[in-house]
């Protein structure tokens, strides 16, 4: 899963969403999570959970092999944020709480923590906030924007940008195996994290 859903996660503890949000990308591997506070260590844990959880669940796999003749091992990375997508656009599904006060809220809680985010989250924070990366997941032409960065990312070695074809080929498809997933992993990460708090 990608940003938002990984936030989501976390049930709104706030040191919880800022492990979550950090665990990918910052060199966070092996036990070097031990450094951080102890919540935000259980957002890293938990994240990992996740990952695991859905890496492995049929659902994703399905949505995956959709897109693995053009993408490859990048079609795991281009599913994760398809997924977001669809949590965004059908966010009042999941949140009585308006996707752009949601995401304001976040924004401000790492802003808060600065002193706290590893180095690469404090360089991408004023980009994520200036394009307010969550509630641009919402639209097609949104995704369109992060999967051209993640491709400039690759060096355009992974052709991310061109499946945005599939999603919107595939869009109905695609939208029921999240919603299918999603609830599982609903339910997944919220007794993962509860045996985390208990356990940590």
């Amino acid at each position: 899963m990608n940003y938002l859903a990984h936030i989501y996660l976390s049930e709104d503890h706030e040191q919880v969403t800022i492990g979550n949000f950090i665990a990918d990308g910052n060199g966070i591997t092996g036990k070097s999570y031990q450094k951080f506070p102890k919540a935000i260590q259980v957002g890293i844990l938990l994240h990992r959970q996740i990952d695991t959880f859905t890496d492995a669940h049929p659902t994703v796999k399905q949505s995956k092999k959709r897109l693995h003749k053009n993408y490859g091992h990048y079609s795991g990375i281009i599913v994760d944020i398809f997924y977001d997508h669809f949590l965004a656009k059908n966010w009042s599904n999941y949140s009585d709480v308006p996707l752009e006060d949601y995401a304001q809220k976040f924004y401000t809680l790492l802003q808060t923590n600065y002193e706290d985010l590893p180095e690469r989250t404090q360089y991408l924070l004023p980009y994520m906030t200036k394009g307010n990366w969550l509630v641009t997941y919402a639209t097609i032409d949104g995704i369109e924007k992060v999967l051209i960065g993640m491709d400039n990312r690759t060096k355009n070695l992974s052709n991310m940008q061109l499946s945005i074809a599939e999603l919107q080929t595939h869009y109905n498809a695609f939208e029921a195996e999240f919603t299918s997933f999603f609830e599982d992993l609903c339910q997944f990460s919220h007794t993962k994290l509860n045996t985390i708090l208990k356990t940590i």
